[in-house]
């Protein structure tokens, strides 16, 4: 059985400053910065050996997962970088105030009005990305590093309850087996299934 590590980025500028922060992007604070080296080093300290790692496209994760590796021994190891681990897109409400948004319960559509993305978007690019990343030869474990509303999104898509991820801080983890049996064909799998391919275990807040 494989295992995902789906890893939140640590503290951005816009996180401190209460903005909404989708595609759009601001720098890791600090305070960001000491949360993925210590996420690092948790997971050296439990012996965590991965295989493949990878992050979204956004600097705030990939600077994160640059952290990370370097506290375990492999900076000098290559990773993906995946449009399709990017946060939600939350469209003209990107870099606004976080108290315009409407609440969860309105996430749904509300965005791809104003530009955005629904839900079923999000879930199913973030189901095709990590199943690329979970599904390759000798994958036995892996750490992602994505963002709270994309991950939020898959948790839900793999029939996960959403309780887990409430709060989900920076630099939280959430942990996933994956398995790819039976084997099929691409073109045979819908973004659903590969949904599920992936179980829930367990979330590692910092």
């Amino acid at each position: 059985m494989r295992e995902l590590y789906l890893l939140r980025h640590g503290e951005t500028l816009f996180n401190r400053q209460h903005k909404i922060q989708g595609w759009c992007d601001s720098p890791l604070t600090e305070d960001g910065c000491a949360q993925a080296c210590a996420a690092g080093r948790a997971f050296a300290q439990a012996g965590l050996v991965f295989d493949a790692f990878a992050s979204s496209t956004s600097e705030r994760a990939s600077d994160t997962l640059e952290l990370v590796m370097g506290e375990l021994g492999c900076a000098d190891r290559p990773y993906a970088r995946l449009k399709g681990l990017k946060e939600f897109n939350h469209g003209v409400f990107e870099g606004e105030q976080q108290y315009l948004q409407p609440g969860l319960e309105a996430f749904e559509s509300f965005f791809k009005q104003f530009g955005g993305e629904d839900t079923r978007t999000v879930q199913e690019r973030m189901a095709r990305a990590l199943d690329q990343v979970m599904g390759a030869d000798g994958v036995r474990r892996a750490l992602v590093v994505s963002h709270a509303g994309a991950m939020f999104n898959f948790l839900l898509a793999t029939g996960g309850d959403p309780r887990v991820a409430n709060p989900m801080p920076n630099c939280s983890c959430m942990v996933f087996t994956y398995d790819k049996t039976p084997e099929t064909t691409c073109g045979d799998v819908s973004w659903e299934d590969l949904a599920h391919r992936f179980v829930f275990q367990r979330v590692l807040r910092p």
